[in-house]
């Protein structure tokens, strides 16, 4: 930049006469440039950047106001902003945001005390007593600028950070303004115009680095945007973010799909904020987990992305002296106040006044959390020195600018900026169709690419099938075979629920903190995720059922009638339909997939035992009733058994007294009317849809109070 001024002034001696191309150049682009806060103009650039009416009316002394660049000096001046510009698109100076927070006062519960007599506290009243978590906190962060807050475990940066961006405040007690641009903002203003990389990386594995990308921008970019636009600005972050390379690399889960690496998985989560081309961005703990390399090149981009006029604000955690010689700004924090706000010049000259200097060839960062940090065994003393150190401050010169800085912002809010916590941090950017095609174009990619849920899937009902018409391979319509029969037909209904609920609680509970997240964020509807779920589940699902029963009904032999067999794959389908719709209930009420997993056989047992291949219907007590008509087994076996006996006239029989002589007698020995064929399918078809009701609900609940 130095060298661009340089040429700027050099170049304003020698022009002579007005020229059009020249001052376009100028307002469009080197005035982006040079009206960083930080950057000091001289009075003669100045001049140049002025309105064109001033100098069109300064006509009795034109000299002064005219100007002449040739073509070849206006290429060289294009060529240096360039090359100072780079690949980053400059935020326009309206859209810059001064960011700031005011008097902050976060307020906490006391943890139990394990001593405490519970009946004492419970006879007399006593309430919980507040810990005093953020202390007064005020600060401001400048466009154009880095500022990392610093600070040991337990100084409050990270309380600090959820206040600023509105987020993880359950419990507590808020108190003070967040502003911008010297306005009081609340949390739905602030996520409109801002953007925040959180510390946990959550992703699609199966999905591409660029199929990712372009899930981000179909739901979170203006719905004025094409495609085409949408898509011309996925590539131009890639370019940015330096993505290009592994662009069409699968994302990855650490220990089941191998995929991109650690530092590009933080670049992939900057990438997905910077699309909507945010002019504030929250940064949580960049460098978590990553080595030296990957965290000098991730703070890097922060740094690129603030010199565009972004105003970046990141934790960190203990960063390198090499990291730390990149801020333009640090944030202390210690015991819930701030120990110091500013440049790490200021910070040096801060800490040399109050006799405490930096040692030389010591890492600044690691030298200042730990004079700020309380060590166990010398609380008392530490906690003295930290609240001399924090009383300093704010009667420091760059305190009381500070505080001059962020008293303009204490005007009167209408509504208190706390009170909307559970609502959404931003609205929908795209209609309510857009959302739902790119949440089911992305759970089908899912679907497609996930190896577990196609091809081992596949395999794994393929070689049931198989075993199954091994074992009843063409049997005899006499006593014995219609014993196997109808347990065959029993086995439908078990393969049906087994194989497709382990499948679809252990997928949709593993997207669960996905959704939640995304949904919090704004990106789509919670009825659009639940509906493009189920949809994007229902080809792969009803494909294998088809194959599977089609196998085993003409190995086994069957009632050979075309309409006999359509119908019990119509019902084996409707089973999986139910069955998944109950997988979708124990997946949205449980909080991990262990506990879906041990849901599973409570929920199962019970409807199984009333199924009627264990039970007689007749013989069920009143009492559990309601068991028995919520069992999917009861209604399945009841449709399959009538399916396969309504039209059999003759049985092969011994002289047994207990043959059946045809089908309708194997249907009385069961307690199954032919009527109830009907009944019992669309008892099916209501079991689907009242479970996914249930399962939305639940889903909609934790949607709500998640925070």
């Amino acid at each position: 930049m130095d060298e661009l001024y340089n040429t700027f002034t050099n170049s304003y001696n020698s022009i002579k006469r007005k020229n059009e191309a020249f001052f376009e150049f100028l307002r469009t682009y080197v005035s982006d440039i040079l009206s960083y806060p930080n950057w000091n103009m001289s009075e003669e650039t100045k001049l140049l950047l002025e309105p064109e009416e001033r100098h069109e009316s300064s006509s009795g002394n034109s000299d002064d106001y005219a100007y002449e660049i040739s073509a070849q000096e206006l290429k060289q001046w294009k060529t240096n902003y360039g090359a100072l510009k780079g690949n980053e698109e400059l935020v326009p100076v309206k859209n810059r945001i001064t960011f700031a927070w005011c008097d902050i006062n976060a307020y906490g519960q006391e943890p139990a005390n394990p001593n405490q007599n519970r009946l004492l506290s419970l006879v007399t009243r006593q309430e919980k007593a507040q810990k005093h978590i953020l202390k007064n906190v005020s600060g401001v962060a400048y466009p154009g600028e880095l500022l990392v807050l610093m600070g040991s475990s337990g100084a409050g940066k990270t309380t600090l950070m959820n206040c600023m961006t509105f987020r993880n405040l359950k419990s507590l007690t808020i108190s003070g303004l967040v502003c911008i641009n010297d306005q009081p903002v609340t949390q739905t203003q602030l996520a409109a115009q801002s953007a925040y990389v959180q510390q946990d990386d959550l992703f699609f594995g199966c999905l591409t680095v660029k199929e990712h990308l372009i899930f981000q921008a179909l739901v979170r970019m203006d719905a004025h945007l094409t495609y085409k636009e949408r898509m011309q600005r996925v590539e131009e972050v890639m370019g940015e973010i330096s993505l290009k390379k592994c662009e069409n690399v699968q994302i990855g889960e650490p220990g089941i799909i191998k995929g991109i690496s650690g530092g590009e998985r933080k670049r992939l989560a900057l990438a997905a904020e910077l699309l909507t081309n945010p002019s504030l961005l929250f940064c949580d703990e960049p460098t978590s987990g990553l080595d030296s390399f990957m965290s000098l090149n991730v703070v890097q981009m922060l740094k690129a992305m603030a010199q565009t006029g972004r105003t970046v604000i990141c934790t960190l955690h203990q960063p390198s002296s090499e990291l730390f010689q990149m801020f333009d700004k640090i944030g202390l924090m210690a015991e819930g106040r701030t120990a110091f706000l500013g440049t790490p010049q200021q910070a040096d000259e801060f800490f040399t006044k109050l006799q405490a200097p930096c040692p030389i060839n010591f890492n600044p960062a690691d030298y200042y959390i730990q004079i700020l940090s309380i060590i166990p065994g010398r609380e008392e003393s530490c906690k003295e020195a930290v609240k001399c150190i924090c009383d300093a401050f704010e009667t420091s010169t760059v305190g009381i600018s500070i505080k001059k800085s962020t008293a303009a912002t204490k005007a009167s809010v209408n509504e208190d900026p706390w009170s909307h916590r559970k609502e959404l941090l931003s609205p929908y950017k795209v209609s309510w169709w857009a959302q739902f095609r790119a949440v089911l174009w992305r759970c089908w990619l899912s679907i497609k690419k996930n190896p577990r849920l196609t091809k081992v899937k596949f395999y794994q009902v393929f070689f049931l099938s198989v075993l199954i018409s091994l074992l009843f391979w063409q049997q005899t319509y006499d006593q014995v075979g219609v014993q196997n029969i109808n347990g065959a037909l029993f086995l439908f209904l078990t393969n049906a629920t087994f194989l497709n609920l382990m499948g679809v609680i252990l997928i949709f509970c593993g997207e669960l903190p996905l959704f939640l997240r995304e949904h919090k964020n704004g990106m789509y509807r919670t009825d659009v995720y639940f509906l493009a779920k189920i949809t994007a589940d229902l080809p792969i699902y009803t494909f294998i059922n088809i194959m599977g029963t089609t196998i085993c009904y003409f190995a086994i032999g069957l009632n050979p009638e075309i309409t006999r067999w359509l119908m019990c794959v119509l019902i084996c389908i409707l089973v999986t339909y139910v069955v998944m719709g109950a997988g979708y209930v124990i997946s949205t009420i449980s909080t991990s997939i262990q506990m879906a997993q041990t849901l599973v056989t409570v929920v199962v047992t019970p409807f199984l035992i009333f199924g009627g291949m264990f039970l007689s219907i007749q013989s069920v007590p009143p009492y559990l009733q309601w068991l028995a008509d919520l069992s999917w087994f009861k209604y399945g076996n009841q449709a399959l058994l009538i399916n396969q006996w309504s039209n059999v006239d003759h049985i092969i029989c011994d002289d047994s007294s207990f043959c059946p002589k045809n089908g309708l007698v194997v249907l009385a020995s069961q307690g199954v009317s032919v009527d109830q064929l009907w009944t019992s399918i669309i008892a099916l078809v209501i079991l689907s849809i009242i479970f996914r009701i249930i399962s939305f609900l639940a889903l909609l609940h934790k949607a709500y109070y998640f925070e």
